[in-house]
């Protein structure tokens, strides 16, 4: 899926973090479509793509047949010469686990790969110097053009956030938990202004639950 100005969106649903199961019902048996007491077939995963089935062995140290955040961890470096993090590699085998195990099998592992190399893209596309990093002015561009007006001084916070030693930039992991974790919230936000006037009043257990689900 090309990249048109927006947020690449996980193609195991109908949008960002949709169940595969959401499309048929909460809860609806494979047969109900077909009629009470009706044979519906399981459905057939289609082929892998050779390349990615030989990565996909590469990565699965211990051959279990699925892929844990530990050995994804381990086969992706940002560009500072690091692993990708702990948070970002538990959000992305999380996004994709449909079978919520803490794995992902081949078939999840294609749509994940497919899903950070259209971030690496985006990555690349606002990383004007190459230089494997993400400055506050490209920040500023990348949000920007994703339709978020920001002020200076959150952007100057989510680079903070993100390196607070240096406070300069932050690398493609960063750049990828960042922008899904700011579309989550938004999405949160959006349901609950009604109004569309970009200003909410939210009870304390309301914003608690919010928090609380962008952490799992």
């Amino acid at each position: 899926m090309a990249y048109q100005g927006g947020y690449p969106q996980p193609q195991y649903g109908g949008g960002y973090g949709q169940h595969p199961a959401a499309a048929a019902g909460y809860g609806q048996h494979p047969a109900a479509a077909a009629g009470y007491g009706a044979y519906a077939p399981p459905p057939q995963q289609p082929a892998v793509n050779p390349e990615i089935q030989n990565i996909f062995r590469n990565i699965d140290k211990d051959n279990t047949g699925r892929i844990n955040n530990r050995e994804l961890q381990q086969a992706l470096i940002n560009g500072r010469g690091d692993h990708f993090s702990d948070t970002a590699c538990n959000l992305m085998i999380s996004m994709f686990d449909r079978n919520k195990v803490g794995t992902v099998d081949i078939y999840d592992f294609e749509k994940l790969y497919n899903y950070i190399n259209q971030w690496l893209q985006v990555f690349k596309n606002f990383d004007r110097d190459a230089s494997g990093h993400i400055e506050e002015s490209e920040l500023t561009q990348a949000l920007t053009q994703m339709g978020f007006r920001f002020s200076p001084q959150f952007i100057q916070y989510l680079i903070t956030k993100n390196d607070p030693v240096n406070r300069k930039e932050i690398s493609v992991d960063q750049f990828i938990v960042t922008c899904i974790q700011i579309q989550r919230f938004t999405d949160a936000f959006r349901v609950r202004d009604t109004e569309q006037k970009g200003v909410i009043t939210i009870g304390f257990e309301d914003f608690l639950g919010i928090a609380l689900s962008m952490c799992s």
